[in-house]
């Protein structure tokens, strides 16, 4: 029988109902499960493998006797991350905490595995965005090299939690109806709309959300000289992000060759069919673990640019899926 761990999930929002399904979706080796949040949400009820797991109150004891914490973000990694590693337990965080942290890997399993091999007990989820992105970059950086990226998202509310779903809904049906609306979540209105800021604004009017999307990038491919730059956006859609990529490579590679280095890429499927109107949509991805790249096209306006449309669902592959995959990783090694 091979070896089962005592996993910990804390929080429960969006983010952590996905990892308890993905737990059980994989078959992860879980012997026991526990699931840990604020004192406000404690004594709610899940369902794992058809047992029913009621969540308790996150304190510093919750990590006693736990291997792998897998943490749904927030602040509760700042509070307890450390404390869990000092209770003998492997942390995997989704919050941005430690992800800048250079004694703390930022690992995508299918771009850089090897870095969990230098983990001090703490490992980094990487943004949602920065996820499917360098998932489709991978195999075009190791063929051609990349010397420049810039990149458009238009990503679902899903990136800001199960509150911003809620809010999206509302929205919509109350301007169907006529009713006047009041944004909480977001500072607009998000139904039929789109508003070109994702979390706060800082140097040079960049925003957080782009600016991770830019160092994140640099530390998993290990490359400091990558010029990158992003421009965030969040639109109406509840799930997956979709996202514009243009990229400068340092030798010339086809539009072709690039098709061919995808569509054998580890987590990639390519839908790239112009003809008969087949490219990746948010609808398509949603509820799948995969990163759907379609576009791809010679840049006319570079003798070594190249264009791609990139979709993924930001509450699996970009959170939730990973952090399994991440969990996956570690247990092999």
């Amino acid at each position: 029988m091979s070896k089962q761990y005592n996993v910990a999930i804390v929080g429960t929002g969006a983010v952590g109902t996905t990892l308890i399904e993905i737990l059980e979706e994989r078959n992860f080796p879980v012997n026991n499960l526990k699931l840990l949040a604020t004192k406000r949400s404690a004594g709610k009820t899940f369902t794992f493998c058809g047992e029913n797991i009621v969540v308790e109150e996150t304190t510093p004891k919750s990590f006693n006797n736990v291997d792998i914490v897998l943490f749904a973000g927030g602040r509760a990694s700042k509070l307890f991350g450390r404390e869990a590693v000092k209770r003998g337990a492997v942390v995997i965080d989704n919050s941005s905490a430690f992800r800048l942290d250079p004694e703390v890997p930022l690992i995508v399993p299918e771009v850089n595995p090897e870095d969990i091999k230098w983990h001090r007990g703490i490992i980094a989820n990487p943004n949602c965005s920065t996820i499917q992105m360098v998932v489709a970059l991978k195999p075009l950086y190791d063929a051609a090299g990349i010397k420049r990226i810039v990149i458009s998202t238009y990503q679902a509310v899903s990136g800001a939690g199960k509150e911003a779903m809620d809010e999206l809904e509302e929205q919509t049906r109350a301007i169907l109806e006529g009713k006047e609306i009041t944004p909480k979540v977001f500072p607009y209105q998000i139904a039929f709309n789109v508003i070109p800021h994702i979390d706060v604004f800082l140097e040079k009017n960049y925003t957080k959300e782009e600016m991770k999307m830019v160092n994140e990038t640099k530390k998993m491919f290990h490359d400091e000289n990558i010029r990158i730059t992003a421009t965030t956006v969040r639109i109406p859609v509840f799930r997956s992000h979709a996202e514009a990529i243009n990229i400068e490579t340092d030798k010339k590679i086809t539009d072709e060759e690039a098709r061919a280095l995808l569509s054998s890429a580890p987590g990639v499927v390519v839908v790239d069919d112009p003809a008969n109107l087949k490219y990746p949509m948010p609808v398509d991805a949603s509820n799948s673990d995969q990163v759907f790249v379609g576009r791809i096209r010679e840049d006319i306006s570079h003798p070594r640019g190249l264009w791609l449309w990139v979709v993924a669902d930001q509450l699996r592959k970009g959170a939730a899926t990973n952090a399994v995959q991440i969990a996956e990783l570690l247990i092999k090694n």
